[in-house]
């Protein structure tokens, strides 16, 4: 399903550093951007919207769709590859699949095993996607950590317990960071972790809190870290509620180095969206009118 904007609702893209700073980079009340990817010259940010890809020129140009052909309408879960020239794309058919950042043609990579595949981690050789799986598109069932050579072939199952979300490689290639509900028994309390990306181990907790915690993105430096913080109790990363958007060190994850507060969730910070500088990175906030 398109997400679009609710009645007095608007969608603001938010250029944000470690220190505090902060910069409205767009905004607008026409469509629903989400997920920001930082492109490698450090010049536009990649979003969807609408089931498209598009383009922010971060230098003024504004917002340009991205012609990408022979896809279905695209979800918030897509990667840039290491070599800044292609990206990695989900699509609401459940399949992955890569295509030219300029535009053209897209290859569907997995293949019709009747899984549904989300897309969240590209490793920095380019080889190998990690992603997580939904057997036979059964949102009942939990998230199972998974990895498929970027050019298609066999897919490999990380044995992790319980529903995780949102895998991504260390800028060195030897960590998935991700999220998972493994350590608790009320349901929807994600905590953020940690496995080898090489061979079997055991999650490695980075962080005990009482929130429910999101999609940890490294940035490529490896010496910060974003992730989005859910009020305790939720279920999911849903949409439309209150919720923070924190960066720590890599070196104390308890203890957030600047915090900003919003009203988002779902398409606010999906994927990594650092600066390749490690100096910014960005996020999506839907702020609604106050009657």
């Amino acid at each position: 399903m398109i997400r679009t904007l609710r009645p007095g609702q608007r969608c603001e893209v938010w250029i944000v550093s470690p220190t505090g700073t902060s910069e409205l980079a767009f905004t607008t009340d026409n469509i629903l951007l989400e997920a920001p990817n930082w492109t490698l010259d450090g010049g536009a940010l990649i979003l969807n919207g609408d089931g498209a890809l598009w383009r922010l020129d971060l230098s003024g140009g504004g917002l340009e769709r991205v012609a990408i052909n022979g896809i279905p309408d695209l979800n918030n879960d897509h990667v840039l590859a290491p070599d800044g020239a292609n990206i990695y794309l989900s699509a609401n058919d459940g399949h992955i699949y890569h295509a030219a950042l300029d535009g053209g043609e897209a290859t569907k990579i997995t293949s019709d095993d009747g899984w549904f595949h989300f897309l969240h981690g590209v490793s920095p050789d380019g080889q190998t996607l990690a992603y997580v799986g939904i057997e036979a598109g059964d949102f009942t069932q939990p998230g199972r950590l998974m990895t498929i050579p970027a050019g298609a072939g066999p897919a490999t199952a990380i044995d992790v317990d319980g529903h995780c979300d949102g895998p991504e490689y260390s800028p060195d290639g030897e960590w998935l960071y991700f999220n998972t509900e493994a350590f608790t028994d009320r349901p929807g309390h994600a905590q953020l972790v940690r496995v080898r990306a090489s061979k079997e181990s055991t999650a490695e907790r980075l962080l005990q809190s009482d929130t429910v915690d999101w999609f940890p993105h490294l940035s490529p430096d490896g010496r910060l870290a974003s992730y989005i913080r859910f009020p305790s109790g939720t279920v999911g990363h849903p949409a439309d509620l209150p919720v923070d958007v924190v960066v720590v060190s890599t070196s104390d994850w308890a203890t957030p180095l600047h915090t900003w507060p919003l009203f988002g969730g779902q398409g606010t910070l999906n994927v990594n969206s650092w600066s390749p500088d490690s100096t910014r990175f960005a996020f999506v906030a839907y702020p609604e009118r106050t009657p």
